[in-house]
């Protein structure tokens, strides 16, 4: 029997006293706090539960996941990633200048017509993958903490993206005037994906894909064995054999190729790409992940926790912006959250400690 089932098994059998009463509605304190809020709201607004919010919550939910299985994978180690947002944005736009109709006006690349949809995946994917290695290279070659690599990658980036939006026809304007197969690809739906005649978009089957190969990488793959082996206690990982070298530069390539998957999305979603594109998507990722019960100590996570964060983030900003609330006051929120959920994290980790 593992260690995990024994204390389990002990947990089980203690007796309900009031300290583990009041342990339990710690640990669960936002998830207990955003479920009120989600009543609150629904109370508020009827139309916070229709089908067609709930699909949009839906997709939403889709958009924002693959930045989060990315990031997780970077917590996991003890890390973050400061840099997925603007890998979106770069990866948006260069997608989207591949994939503009013939017939646009300032077609960017005007000798270029649009590219195969699956060419163009593989492309943002390897490119999104080629910064997520860059960044894993210098965390384990020159052991520096990810917070001030993935800083320095943003801004390389996002310098990167200011220069490409002004290159060829573009100078400096949204790219835009998509080819149709590129926007129905992302936001089209399939005949039997609707409800109650809402339609759901294929980006949700590509949200979909991203989470079963990242649950099967985690779950049943050495990477996703040595990953939390890592993350858990470097030093045993390394007396066990692990090649910590080439376990982080795959993590955080893996990270990557999955900011690129968003980046893809949102180049068909937004259909309107500028430099803002990806603006802050690490945040979401970030809060997602520790409302999931990802643990910034390391060696913790479940795929399906990071879902259930990315949905309650969510439900939670769906539900503010239709009952008023300015939207000024999101970014406050989102921080307060990412505080809490720490908070909430290091107390489980000094309890266990």
């Amino acid at each position: 029997m593992s260690n995990n089932t024994v204390a389990k098994v002990k947990r089980e059998s203690e007796p309900w006293t009031a300290k583990r009463v009041g342990d339990l509605l710690m640990n669960n304190a936002l998830f207990i706090l955003m479920f009120i809020a989600i009543v609150y709201i629904a109370m508020k607004n009827p139309n916070f539960l229709t089908a067609s919010s709930i699909i949009n919550i839906l997709s939403q939910t889709a958009a924002y996941l693959p930045v989060a299985l990315g990031v997780a994978g970077c917590i996991v180690l003890t890390g973050t990633d400061l840099s997925a947002g603007r890998i979106v944005g770069l990866t948006a736009c260069i997608s989207a200048s591949l994939l503009q109709a013939v017939t646009t006006n300032n077609k960017m690349w005007p000798s270029i017509g649009p590219l195969n949809i699956f060419v163009v995946i593989l492309i943002a994917m390897l490119i999104g993958g080629l910064f997520g290695a860059f960044n894993g290279f210098f965390v384990a070659k020159f052991k520096l903490h990810p917070f001030i690599v993935t800083l320095g990658t943003q801004l390389i980036v996002y310098t990167l993206l200011l220069l490409y939006v002004k290159m060829g026809n573009n100078k400096g304007m949204a790219i835009s005037g998509l080819d149709k197969s590129y926007t129905e690809f992302v936001t089209g739906h399939l005949p039997f994906m609707q409800v109650g005649g809402n339609p759901i978009p294929n980006y949700v089957i590509i949200a979909v894909i991203a989470t079963a190969l990242m649950w099967f990488i985690w779950n049943k793959t050495t990477l996703g064995k040595n990953m939390f082996a890592l993350g858990a206690n470097e030093e045993a990982a390394r007396v066990s054999g692990v090649n910590v070298m080439a376990t982080t530069i795959l993590v955080f390539a893996l990270a990557g190729a999955m900011y690129a998957v968003t980046g893809f999305v949102e180049g068909a979603r937004v259909a309107s790409n500028t430099a803002n594109t990806g603006f802050n998507y690490e945040l979401d990722g970030i809060a997602a992940c520790v409302i999931g019960g990802v643990s910034f100590v390391g060696g913790i996570g479940k795929i399906r926790g990071i879902l259930v964060g990315v949905l309650m983030l969510r439900l939670i900003f769906v539900g503010l912006n239709m009952i008023g609330i300015n939207q000024d006051l999101f970014y406050l929120i989102k921080g307060g959250i990412i505080l809490f959920a720490c908070a909430l994290d290091m107390r489980k980790y000094l309890v266990k400690k």
